[in-house]
This record gives structure tokens, C-alpha cells and sequence, in this order.
């Protein structure tokens, strides 16, 4: 028989944290659950400790080379035998009522996917900084339906708001396999939310419920900084390709949002595109790009106060988060690619 939750983890050299989450999934309060771990060609001790789990529930697969996030997530998904699908990483927890709770209220409201708030905790930290929803600004104290407009209307890079990609909702296996719903293996950040997308546009139930039972670690912003033109361009394609949707281009509210979202992607571009060559001293580049933008000196003017209050937080106050996905809620460290 079929267990009721598969709980998929793709880890890639997080030997420092695997064995908390894998220990988060086993000691769920519902036992009816499988668990597979891929391991994404770690070349630290991340598949020897998920191997040392001794847990009939648990399934460790090796991917001999590192594939990426997606590529593991997928390979997951094809092993999975469970009637939902909860997505773990490598580098985060579960509350041990998380999954009960999740799929008892998902079956009372027949849903197809169903999110919790998250904790927000900053590596090595013992306890919580705030949680999904008390960042976003929006009051939700009840369980409410997500429709596809407001999920991507709240979730505008580097702007305020309830940035529901970042959730790790639980999907029903038959709404995934009977629309054939995988990770895209191109993109390297906001999987999540692209998925989410795909679910979305063919028409599924997601439901939020206010309360937090997953534990999401943040890590340091510097550390993928040097890569936020290749995020960005990653974000342009994947909008640019649900735009194309027959099903898409027929709801004018979405089309609205989505290409609000494009317009801040390619804002965001045209910025970096000069700052991150000041910041490697490649003037030319710096005299190419601001002559394709005109607009760079009053965009940064507009930053300047941001930017300043982050490094007074940072340098001066000692405020470690001043980087973190308060400030940039797309942003995290994956230790999965």
C-alpha cells in the first residue's frame, strides 16, 4: 500500500544539517510516510550520514555528479509513491505535527496543494528571527484560498510582500502526474515558485494556513551575490515563457501582474548590469553599460537610502540579517545545486 506522504530531500554538501532534517521527517506524529533523500554528488559526508539512517521509510538515491536542485527534485519525484508530495531541504526542519496537520486540513478543504507560514531562522541561530507571513505585511489569521493572481501580485522581487515561492507546500501526487508537472532543470533559483506556477495554472486548490511548522534557514546574501545577473536572467525567461500560455494570455489580471514582474526583473538587470561591473573594476563595461542606461544614476539615487540603512545595520549595528531575504525574499544560499 502507498504510503499517505513522500517526503523528498535532494541534499548537496550539507553534512552539517542533514541529519536534522531527515531526523525532522522520521519523527513525524503521522507515520505513514516514505522518505528519499537524493544526494546530488556531495563530496563531503552528506550521503554517509543520510546512509546511517537505519529507517525503513528511508530511501537514499546518488546522483554520481552534481545535477542541480531541480535534477535531484525530479528524481524524487519519479521514486515517489506517496498519495502527497512534501518537499524538504537538506539545510531545514519540520515541526513533528507539520505533515498531520497539513494533510488532514488539505483533505477537509480538497485541496491540491496546501502551505504553511514559515519560521525564518538565521544559521546558528537557536530560535526564530519572524516568520513568512509577519514579514510580508499582509494580515492573515485564518486558512485562505490562493488564487493565481494574488500569488504572484505578493511575490515581486526584491519589493515587500507575503513571497509565497518561498513556501514548501504540499502537492497531491494525481494533480502532478496527470499534468505532467516537473521542476524546470534550467533554472537554479525560485524553482519553487515556478512549479508552484505550473500547479496554478491548471487550475489547482492552494490553500495557506497562518500557522508556521517549517523551520527555514537563511544564509549569508554575500555568498550569491556574484550570481544575481544569471538570477535574473533566469527570472525573465521563466516569465516570459508563462506568458506565452494560451491559458495565461486569456486572464488579463495575470497577464497585468506578470508582466508588472517583468518590468522590475529588467529594471533590476539594467542596475546590476553596471554595479556588478563598478564592483569588478571593468570601467569599460561600467561606460558600455550606463550609455545603454540612462536611467542608472536616478535609479541608484532612489537605492542610496536603502543601501546605506543595510550597512549601518550590518557594519555598524551588528544586524547579521540586514542581508537576508528580508531584504531580497528570493534569496538563498542552496546548498542543493
Amino acid at each position: 500500500m502507498n504510503p499517505k506522504v513522500s517526503v523528498i530531500i535532494p541534499a548537496y554538501n550539507t553534512e552539517a544539517y542533514i541529519a536534522k532534517a531527515i531526523e525532522s521527517a522520521l519523527e513525524q506524529t503521522l507515520d505513514d510516510i516514505e522518505v528519499i533523500v537524493v544526494d546530488d554528488g556531495s563530496s563531503d559526508k552528506t550521503l554517509e550520514i543520510a546512509k546511517s539512517f537505519t529507517d525503513r521509510r528511508l530511501k537514499v538515491m546518488v546522483n554520481k555528479q552534481n545535477l542541480g536542485v531541480s535534477a535531484a527534485r525530479n528524481r524524487a519525484l519519479r521514486a515517489a509513491k506517496g498519495e502527497w508530495i512534501a518537499v524538504l531541504d537538506s539545510d531545514d526542519w519540520y515541526l513533528p505535527e507539520r505533515l498531520s496537520d497539513l494533510v488532514s486540513l488539505a483533505d477537509e478543504r480538497n485541496a491540491d496543494m496546501i502551505a504553511d507560514d514559515l519560521y525564518l531562522i538565521k544559521d546558528g541561530a537557536t530560535s526564530p528571527w519572524s516568520t513568512l507571513i509577519q514579514e510580508s505585511g499582509e494580515s492573515i489569521d485564518k486558512i485562505i484560498q490562493i488564487d493565481i493572481v494574488y500569488f504572484v501580485e505578493t511575490d515581486v522581487y526584491g519589493k515587500p510582500g507575503l513571497h509565497l515561492g518561498l513556501s514548501k507546500p504540499l502537492f497531491k501526487r494525481e494533480f502532478l502526474v496527470k499534468h505532467g508537472i516537473i521542476y524546470d532543470e534550467t533554472l537554479s533559483i525560485a524553482e519553487d515558485f515556478w512549479l508552484d506556477m505550473k500547479f496554478l495554472i491548471n487550475g489547482a486548490r492552494f490553500f495557506l494556513v497562518p500557522k508556521p511548522y517549517y523551520f527555514y534557514r537563511s544564509r549569508p546574501f554575500s555568498l550569491v551575490r556574484q550570481n544575481i545577473l544569471s538570477s535574473l536572467n533566469q527570472y525573465l525567461s521563466a516569465t516570459n515563457y508563462f506568458m506565452e500560455q494560451e491559458v495565461v494570455k486569456k486572464n488579463p489580471a495575470l497577464v497585468r501582474a506578470l508582466s508588472y514582474n517583468l518590468a522590475v526583473y529588467n529594471k533590476n538587470l539594467a542596475y546590476y548590469q553596471v554595479v556588478m561591473p563598478i564592483k569588478q573594476g571593468r570601467w569599460l563595461t561600467v561606460l558600455t553599460e550606463v550609455s545603454k542606461n540612462p536611467y542608472f544614476v536616478f535609479d541608484f539615487i532612489l537605492r542610496l537610502k536603502n543601501i546605506i540603512e543595510r550597512r549601518i545595520q550590518y557594519y555598524v549595528m551588528g544586524n547579521k540579517s540586514a542581508f537576508d531575504i528580508s531584504y531580497n525574499p528570493h534569496i538563498k544560499r542552496r546548498t542543493t545545486n
